[in-house]
């Protein structure tokens, strides 16, 4: 920090912290404004109930984010559940936003000489940060813990440029234990958290080297990083109580069905593993997913979207120009802040480098889902990565903000008159900063958003009492736990989701899985008569021996009959996705032979062709939103009526489900679909509603089948998936279907 000196008179250093926490509350109110009322499609659901249940979401588990959400459904005294843990990642990020304000004050405090514009640029700099898309869509709904992460992420960084404010005061060394403690600490959160060490390194050479070969600072900043990762604790701990959601199970719990665990070199394992991400089984880093120029051209996109997230592609050319502005700000703010404060630079600078570039190669993404379209016969992310730069496109957001106040004291120092007119002269510069304000309201907001709620009511409302529902990825099964943990809906369904159904733990959590009562009171109108039998065993009948010993794929290219009763089924492995049956194919087959007569079994209309590949078409019957496997070919009546190429459909029960959804008004209220890769939802319903009025015409009821099909197309048009649908619906083109990680699960086999 330069000493004042006679010639120039002393300044204000001192951070404005009741400004940063006036600026931390109007940011939270503008989430609070647009904060989703309910869950939200991908991993909000899981993680919601996570915290909700104390449970373990898939690896790492981020056991920091279960507590924290944990006391957010307890104390938070406003809202659904849900809401309250929406609001824990909008007072993240909001706290993101103040402590960014701080350091952009700190940084032009070292050349604006009046108190009131720095004050200002430093507001925008809590501004951009809070109101880049990807930060914004991830702070109205707690979609992923990353808005935790932001939250660690700026307050060490905050911490880190005051100890490079003074490294030989008498608190330097307790800030770097700090430091270090909240380094691990938001690791156990997410991994993430460990992204700010290397600039905190470069920082501390760069300051005080020496500061390096002082032994027992060292040891107690190591120390205070392993009790920060003392949270990863928790996941055996609990794990060994079967909570509802229990995934990577790290307990070693091998030997039997509802046995509590001891702490063992299994449970290590089992838990090293999960730290570790393992089943993902991604590559090592010298194999490329995607060529890093093409990888990097990911990061540029989603930098586009950051400053107006325009998804009908009719304002691109503005968008361009705004990110290239954009960039231009963040590259003139870098320099400035060089030239300005070297000290701060030394950490801020390799922050930037570690969360773009290293960060671009560590991650090794395929090619995004929504980069280059026209590009065909690429591998490709299931869906959009851009939270995965939330942290990068935040910080970036300073440099932006020091660009701009750049560029206005530029502006100002031409102006001829007093320092005040001056400023506000040339102020009308900084309505750049409210760009992104502006441009983002309508993509990133999820005010009155209840679409994934009644998505999953309609799906479990599908299903008849007792049923087990097979599903396919995270869209389709994320929110049906949801809303059966949290909101305590249809808990007498079994979801059984195929791509965990290849782990070990998954179907013995699905088997030590209590049998809820089923209640007709609140169920649908179609299954509210008639007497429901509670069953009296687990879906499986099978030891965790025998369960473990189900393998994990099955080497045959030929097709194989399955029969039972009166089902003859060829199951086809080359119209299964890898080319042979899977485990998940085994335990499907296996739950349709123990459950045939007992529990119905339904097959969600979101797997695409999975039916098809079982070869069990002739034994569906749709029901709404999904096909229920009955014991003998499906015969045609006035009541179920067959259409060609797709199969039979139980009219009068599907009519009666579709007037009951929720989710096609809530669709078409939204007049939109943001994500892309999860628009397989709503066209569900779009098929859904052709397949209905395709039946009702069948059986002369024309103004019915009108009815039905307009609603059908409102939802199309409401989500830019009209062109999908204007052929007659076939066999050949059945709904897509849900994307999802299929890595939740153990990494599957390489086709052989």
């Amino acid at each position: 920090m330069t000493a004042p000196t006679a010639a120039a008179p002393a300044r204000d250093l001192r951070p404005s912290y009741g400004a940063a926490a006036v600026v931390g509350l109007v940011v939270l109110g503008l989430y609070a404004l647009t904060l989703a009322p309910t869950t939200a499609m991908w991993d909000a659901s899981e993680y919601i109930t996570a915290a909700y249940t104390l449970g373990i979401p898939h690896p790492p588990g981020n056991p920091l984010f279960v507590l924290l959400g944990r006391v957010a459904t307890l104390l938070v005294p406003i809202g659904s559940i849900a809401v309250r843990v929406n609001l824990l990642a909008a007072a993240s990020s909001a706290m993101a936003a103040a402590i960014w304000f701080l350091v952009a004050e700190r940084v032009l405090a070292q050349w604006f000489e009046l108190r009131w514009p720095r004050i200002t640029g430093a507001a925008l700099a809590a501004l951009l940060s809070a109101t880049a898309f990807t930060v914004w869509n991830q702070s109205v709904v707690n979609e992923k813990v990353y808005t935790v992460s932001l939250a660690f992420f700026a307050v060490v960084s905050w911490l880190t440029v005051l100890w490079c404010d003074d490294p030989d005061g008498r608190r330097a060394d307790r800030l770097l234990v700090l430091i270090a403690y909240l380094i691990g600490l938001g690791y156990a959160n997410h991994p993430a958290g460990f992204l700010v060490a290397p600039a905190v390194g470069v920082a501390v050479l760069a300051r005080r080297p020496r500061t390096l070969l002082r032994w027992k600072l060292i040891v107690a900043a190591l120390v205070a990083l392993v009790l920060g990762l003392t949270p990863f604790a928790v996941e055996p701990i609990r794990a060994a109580h079967h909570p509802a959601l229990n995934e990577g199970e790290p307990t070693g719990c091998t030997t039997s069905i509802g046995v509590s665990c001891t702490f063992s070199k299994t449970t290590v394992d089992r838990l090293t593993d999960n730290i570790n991400r393992v089943q993902y089984g991604k590559p090592d880093l010298s194999v490329r997913q995607a060529p890093f120029s093409a990888q990097l051209g990911m990061w540029w996109l989603y930098f586009k979207w950051q400053w107006l997230r325009d998804v009908h592609g009719d304002q691109q050319g503005l968008q361009a120009a705004l990110a290239l502005a954009f960039l231009a700000l963040g590259i003139a703010g870098g320099v400035a802040h060089w030239r300005h404060d070297r000290a701060s630079f030394w950490f801020f600078g390799p922050l930037i480098f570690t969360v773009t570039f290293v960060l671009v190669y560590y991650m090794n993404f395929k090619y995004g889902a929504s980069q280059d379209p026209d590009l065909a016969g690429v591998e490709r992310e299931v869906r959009d990565r851009d939270y995965f730069y939330l942290w990068s496109y935040s910080a970036w957001s300073v440099w932006a903000a020091l660009g701009l106040a750049a560029l206005w004291r530029t502006l100002a120092d031409r102006v001829s008159a007093g320092d005040a007119r001056r400023w506000a002269t040339s102020a009308p510069v900084l309505l750049l900063g409210v760009m992104p304000l502006i441009g983002n309201w309508r993509q990133a907001s999820r005010a009155g958003e209840t679409v994934t709620r009644e998505w999953a009511h309609d799906m479990l409302n599908s299903i008849e009492p007792y049923g087990i529902l097979i599903t396919l990825g995270d869209n389709d099964t994320f929110p049906l736990w949801y809303a059966q943990e949290v909101e305590g809906v249809r808990r007498d369904v079994t979801v059984a989701v195929t791509s965990l159904l290849n782990t070990d733990w998954y179907i013995r959590g699905l088997v030590r899985r209590p049998i809820a009562p089923y209640d007709a009171a609140h169920g649908p109108a179609p299954y509210r008569d008639g007497r429901w039998t509670l069953p009296t065993r687990p879906i499986l009948g099978m030891t965790t021996e025998q369960l473990d010993a189900i393998p994990q794929y099955v080497d045959v290219r030929e097709p194989q009959l399955f029969q039972h009763g009166g089902i003859r089924a060829v199951v086809d492995p080359r119209r299964l996705e890898f080319g042979v049956p899977l485990r998940s194919d085994l335990i499907v087959l296996q739950l349709l032979k123990e459950n045939l007569g007992i529990r119905p079994l339904y097959i969600s209309r979101t797997t695409g062709g999975y039916l098809q590949a079982l070869g069990l078409e002739s034994y569906a019957l749709t029901q709404g939103l999904a096909a229920k496997i009955v014991g003998e070919p499906v015969a045609s009546s006035p009541d179920t009526v067959d259409i060609p190429g797709i199969g039979h459909l139980d009219l009068p029960r599907s009519l009666a489900l579709w007037r009951s959804y929720g989710a096609p008004n809530a669709i078409r209220s939204r007049g939109d679909w943001v994500d892309r890769p999860s628009v397989s939802i709503p066209t569900t319903y779009v098929s859904t509603a052709l397949l209905i009025g395709e039946a009702l015409d069948r059986t002369g009821r024309r103004a019915d089948a009108d009815k039905i099909r307009r609603q059908g197309v409102e939802i199309a048009e409401a989500t830019r998936t009209l062109d999908l649908f204007m052929a007659r619906p076939s066999a050949d083109r059945p709904p897509p279907a849900v994307p999802g990680d299929a890595p939740r699960g153990t990494a599957i086999p390489a086709k052989p």
